[in-house]
């Protein structure tokens, strides 16, 4: 589902649910009125804003450690593709035919993975196309004539940097499928919903209060926005740039 109509749902929630509360508020019979009530019923609401603060406050926290850490490993991965072409130089012609298939698993990757010229998006967790390239392109590499020492210690280090590519792509398929517990979402806005209901219940309506409560809801929809973009790195207006890896492209060709 979309994050921008998840937020929608979440910010329908709580404002309605603040409206519910003013609404609620002039049905309520005097003595669910009185200041022992009023007592009561702020003390379970701190209690819930408590546990919701802490609940909103790890999802941001975890998306978010989750979204960096696959965009740092987006930018490794266009350092270690340059690394690895630097060295299949050094093999001169021989290697030719390896730099090539290199740039052609990149490309279709990157194409893969990110946005098509068409704008449609391509789900990351399904299978890439180019497996059969790479398996083939390890082969290769380990056929390249290493006549020297050097050339040998290069073939290795080629070697170790392809597995490391494929391991980190690996990784980055893993981490891109939604791992957003609904459950907890769907419980935390309930409990926002119930804290707004209790906001309504005990405001006075005027245009500063009506203000206030749009402000709060439209905050905690941003919030789950956030969250939601943060989760899906590959699409959305929070995606992780492909530039690291497209910056590569243009050096596998010199």
């Amino acid at each position: 589902m979309s994050s921008v109509v998840v937020a929608a749902w979440v910010f329908a929630c709580t404002f309605g649910g603040a409206v519910a509360g003013l609404v609620l508020q002039a049905k309520l019979p005097e003595h669910h009125r009185s200041e022992n009530t009023k007592d009561v019923v702020k003390l379970v609401m701190g209690l819930i804003a408590t546990m919701a603060a802490l609940v909103l406050g790890l999802l941001i926290s975890s998306s978010k450690s989750a979204y960096d850490a696959q965009k740092a490993e987006v930018q490794q991965l266009g350092i270690h593709l340059f690394q690895l072409d630097r060295i299949l130089v050094r093999f001169g012609p021989d290697a030719t035919e390896a730099r090539q298939q290199l740039r052609r698993i990149v490309a279709t990757d990157i194409a893969h993975t990110w946005k098509a010229k068409s704008g449609a998006v391509l789900a990351v967790h399904q299978p890439i196309p180019t497996q059969a390239e790479g398996d083939e392109l390890f082969d290769r590499l380990s056929s390249l004539p290493a006549k020297t020492d050097a050339l040998r210690l290069a073939q290795a280090r080629a070697l170790q940097l392809l597995t490391g590519l494929g391991e980190t792509h690996r990784l980055l398929n893993e981490q891109a499928s939604d791992s957003l517990s609904w459950p907890l979402l769907v419980v935390l806005v309930f409990w926002l919903m119930f804290l707004f209901v209790g906001f309504g219940i005990f405001a006075r309506v005027n245009a500063t209060i009506a203000v206030a409560l749009l402000i709060g809801a439209l905050s905690v929809a941003g919030a789950v926005f956030l969250i939601l973009e943060m989760n899906q790195p590959y699409r959305g207006v929070m995606q992780i740039s492909s530039t690291p890896l497209r910056n590569a492209l243009p050096q596998l060709d010199r």
